[in-house]
């Protein structure tokens, strides 16, 4: 007997998709979503000039305090004497301050002294003298009232600085080298892209709604001190066979809870082409980026999902009109760092010197010196690094002895120790509502420790400390990645501790650090963990081999 055919189902129900506008799927999925369609992040800067700093925080609508405001750079800060326990348990409010961070962003890490200054006044007015060079070259301060806000933006604006989308899903602060123009072996300056695509884009409604956060770098330098690999997008300034110089263009960094590196489209972009081609890259993350599950929401996992050929392709044919060149990749990056510290010479015959802070924590009081010891040495000029540090630039050849030795007198290491020159942190329990431990403090005195106990180091050795899982310290690409997490120490007792990654790396052989079962250690019990791994690496290095290169051969016992 024939099995009759069903019918067909009337009422067949459209598959659950990712939220990607441009497949049809509109309406919001989550909270953030649809506080997003209710109101531009935009938006609410005027509610702040007009509203809330004369209302006061209580008079704050709650999606814009946990949300439209981050897309000025304000995020509310951690309430004082919350540990790290109730951090993922108690409701947002209950972790609310009722004070801000407040994030300045600074494309390309250049600032002239006017701007140094101007930043250094607001953070002793309003800031408590609170100021941290981030990663990403921006600098934060903490304790910002909202009634201060609006005078905030005037001062900055008045020396063409700003907040706009310094959070928030939006386009985040262009990542740069800090040597643009002024090194002599650099493949070329990428200041003119950097300025035409934040000039072009940034503030603009057409991409002030994204699924997340989109982390941009240009850069031409030699070093790759932009850390490109771990960029949503990056262009790397390459040369082709005719000789033109321009950019190889990377997409899908990122790290977080699912690290991926990015991966490379294999086109030249000349360097006309840079805004209108990031205009393409970020409108496929607009219109076809998930937005249906928040930790999903990053452009990395469309590129994992669609792989480089098609959304080259997409790329092309939706966005661009036109095919693009393919393209070289870029040469190995030069030295083993990648942060500009110490004193080279520039293109015109002067010279830069880049000096390490202690974990990027400054004050607006040496915020104030560093201004007046470039001034004093006839610098206009002071940008940061994506490495939590400093460069003064054009100084004369006859003043460089005396500007090193005043920024060392005053703990602005021009010739630092390796932990002292390769030590990052990130915000950590002090401020950060996502944080578990304390962060800044536990680094600062790791450092010290290290340099009684091994004085004589001198291999390149990143230590990134970070407060938790989401690796705003770059852990999972660090020598020694330390992710924040209570732990229970020899006395049954849970206290702050940390997770250990070992060996991550980019540039060469880029990866993301190893993971040895059970390897974890207290705050208290870091530096003799990290002096015990290090003299092993010491004893057993061959000649030439990288920290990261030995943790992949070691036998376990030697890692912990």
């Amino acid at each position: 007997m024939t099995t009759p055919a069903k019918p067909a189902n009337r009422h067949h129900k459209r598959p659950r998709g990712e939220g990607q506008w441009a497949l049809g799927y509109r309406e919001p999925l989550n909270k953030n979503e649809e506080n997003k369609k209710n109101d531009d992040g935009l938006n609410v800067r005027q509610r702040i000039i007009d509203i809330y700093s004369k209302n006061g925080f209580d008079s704050i609508d709650p999606a814009d305090l946990r949300g439209r405001m981050r897309w000025y750079g304000l995020y509310t800060q951690r309430k004082p004497g919350i540990d790290g326990g109730k951090t993922a348990i108690l409701e947002p409010e209950e972790l609310d301050d009722r004070y801000f961070m407040l994030r300045v962003r600074i494309d390309g890490g250049r600032l002239n002294l006017e701007q140094l200054r101007a930043i250094a006044d607001i953070s002793n007015l309003y800031g408590r003298g609170t100021a941290d060079v981030t990663d990403r070259q921006n600098i934060q301060l903490h304790w910002i009232e909202i009634e201060a806000v609006p005078d905030i933006w005037k001062r900055l604006e008045a020396v063409g600085l700003s907040t706009t989308e310094a959070c928030g899903d939006t386009p985040r602060v262009i990542l740069g080298c800090p040597l643009a123009g002024i090194d002599d072996n650099e493949v070329l300056d990428g200041t003119a892209q950097i300025d035409e695509i934040y000039d072009t884009y940034i503030g603009d409604p057409a991409f002030s709604n994204l699924p997340r956060k989109f982390k941009t770098a240009v850069s031409g330098c030699p070093a790759h001190c932009t850390v490109h690999e771990i960029n949503d997008i990056a262009f790397v300034g390459v040369v082709n066979e005719r000789g033109e110089r321009g950019y190889d263009l990377w997409v899908g960094g990122g790290l977080s809870t699912n690290p991926m590196l990015a991966k490379r489209l294999g086109v030249f972009i000349a360097p006309e082409q840079v805004t209108p081609v990031w205009g393409g890259v970020i409108g496929i993350f607009r219109d076809y980026g998930y937005r249906r599950l928040r930790h999903r929401a990053r452009i990395k996992f469309l590129v994992n999902d669609w792989g480089v050929e098609k959304f080259r392709e997409i790329l092309e044919t939706e966005y661009l009109g036109h095919a693009l060149p393919d393209g070289p990749a870029p040469e190995q990056p030069r030295g083993g760092r990648r942060d500009h510290v110490g004193v080279f010479p520039q293109k015109d015959g002067n010279f830069y010197v880049g000096f390490a802070p202690r974990v990027g924590r400054l004050d607006g009081d040496k915020l104030h010196l560093i201004a007046d010891i470039a001034e004093r040495h006839g610098s206009g000029r002071v940008h940061t690094t994506v490495e939590q540090k400093m460069v003064i630039l054009d100084v004369a050849p006859d003043r460089v002895d005396s500007i090193v030795a005043e920024l060392e007198a005053n703990d602005l290491r021009v010739n630092p120790s390796t932990f002292r020159r390769q030590t990052m942190a990130c915000t950590g329990i002090e401020f950060c509502k996502l944080a578990i431990v304390e962060t800044k403090a536990t680094a600062s005195d790791l450092i010290d420790e290290l340099e009684q106990r091994l004085p004589d180091f001198r291999e390149p050795l990143t230590i990134n400390v970070n407060g938790c899982p989401n690796s705003c310290a770059r852990i999972q690409v660090a020598d020694i990645g330390l992710k924040g997490q209570l732990v229970v120490n020899d006395k049954g007792e849970q206290v702050e501790g940390f997770q250990i990654h070992l060996g991550g790396s980019l540039g060469v052989n880029p990866g993301f650090g190893r993971k040895v079962r059970g390897l974890k250690a207290t705050a208290e019990e870091l530096p003799d963990y990290v002096e015990r791994v290090v003299r092993n690496f010491e004893k057993q290095k061959n000649d030439g081999e990288t920290f990261s290169g030995w943790v992949q051969r070691a036998d376990e016992a030697d890692l912990k």
